[in-house]
């Protein structure tokens, strides 16, 4: 167990950077002795298995390989790693989990057993599984991952009533906030936060990046109609921080697709800014069509940053596979602004209940890291409109 553990660690320090493709680590055990190891590191590289065995070289020969996630059979970008793995003459090859990919599924250890080779399926399976949770949603889901993110006071506001949130978090939650920029394909926020805090959604860490892709969600605009203080909406967007910073990434605006004219398509076209038009309610857009919209720019993962509006919408529509709450030890009030709008909850049979993956404390925040154990909403959620994106 202790070799998979290795894979594992092997694997995560490259979480972020794989995208599309999954985080793998690999090592080669030869009696007893480590004699390869490797990770994937970015999407069109080596897999962790080409890593390890070329480290082994004739080490490899009647050697156990372990690996986090089942090898693939098939040509991509790279070519079939059991074929590697079967040309190097491993005895027995270990495996933490299954790919659900179809072009692998069980495929993978079909073609290592007949060619001869033991395999074993399941140990740290659970980690494994935990660890590539976002691959593992995409692969079969075709949608990204859904990580919400939120600072909130003790009684769950985000913002006062004013809709100062500078700050809430204390500097070390920031700081861990930028480390989940970092590892997320695109961060989306609604209307609200893009003109109330005008963000630079970027990362600020050792040093400053671009980040991940940025989304904002504005339902409806018309490009001849004033738009705040600017003359129009365009104008207004390409004055904000999210498209300055948005330089490799070109910005995604969201609306709904009555607004979507080819006038409109043309003009953020001209300033290289994508428009995705979805369906839905004008201020209730079809958020699952949105993320099978992501999905098709081979979008694994999106990192919701608010407001309120959009937790709630996302919520409702059981569209949040995790939680990231930074919690601070103020009182806002009634007054301010709350972390979810009304979500006409009547008994306790209802609410939506959270497992708790893991908690921290940064100096005096306290970090949840949450998943849904019940999420109600599936059953029910068309009853449940009004929030406004």
């Amino acid at each position: 167990m202790q070799y998979m553990k290795l894979a594992l660690q092997l694997a995560e320090q490259f979480r972020g950077k794989t995208s599309p493709n999954p985080l793998v680590g690999a090592v080669v055990v030869q009696n007893g002795k480590i004699v390869g190891k490797g990770a994937h590191q970015f999407a069109g590289g080596p897999h962790a298995e080409v890593y390890a065995l070329t480290e082994a070289g004739d080490q490899a020969k009647a050697a156990t390989l372990y690996v986090t996630l089942e090898p693939c059979c098939h040509y991509g970008k790279t070519p079939p790693c059991t074929d590697r793995i079967i040309s190097a003459g491993i005895a027995k090859v270990i495996v933490a989990t299954l790919d659900p990919n179809p072009l692998v599924a069980g495929k993978g250890i079909q073609q290592l057993r007949s060619a001869g080779i033991e395999v074993e399926v399941g140990m740290c399976g659970e980690e494994a599984r935990q660890q590539n949770e976002i691959f593992l949603h995409y692969i079969t889901t075709k949608m990204p991952f859904v990580t919400a993110k939120a600072a909130i006071s003790l009684d769950g506001k985000i913002a006062t009533a004013e809709g100062d949130s500078k700050w809430i978090s204390n500097e070390e939650s920031r700081r861990e906030v930028h480390v989940l920029r970092s590892q997320a394909d695109a961060v989306l926020i609604g209307k609200n936060t893009f003109l109330k805090d005008n963000p630079r959604l970027n990362v600020r860490l050792e040093e400053e990046t671009e980040g991940p892709q940025k989304i904002v969600v504005i339902p409806k605009f018309r490009l001849d109609v004033p738009f705040e203080s600017k003359a129009n909406f365009l104008e207004q967007i390409m004055d904000s921080n999210v498209y300055k910073t948005s330089i490799q990434k070109p910005l995604i605006v969201v609306c709904h697709y009555s607004v979507a004219t080819p006038a409109m398509l043309t003009e953020f076209k001209k300033n290289k800014i994508e428009v995705i038009p979805v369906g839905g309610e004008i201020h209730h857009l079809d958020l699952r069509e949105l993320l099978q919209k992501l999905g098709e720019k081979e979008i694994t993962s999106l990192l919701l940053e608010g407001g309120s509006g959009i937790y709630t919408s996302f919520l409702q529509a059981g569209l949040i596979n995790k939680f990231h709450i930074f919690q601070a030890p103020i009182l806002v009030g009634n007054d301010g602004i709350p972390f979810l709008q009304n979500l006409q909850i009547k008994s306790m049979s209802d609410c939506y209940k959270m497992k708790i993956r893991k908690t921290e404390t940064l100096e005096d925040n306290i970090h949840w890291e949450l998943i849904p154990s019940c999420q109600p909403w599936r059953s029910f959620s068309e009853d449940r409109r009004g929030v406004r994106l």
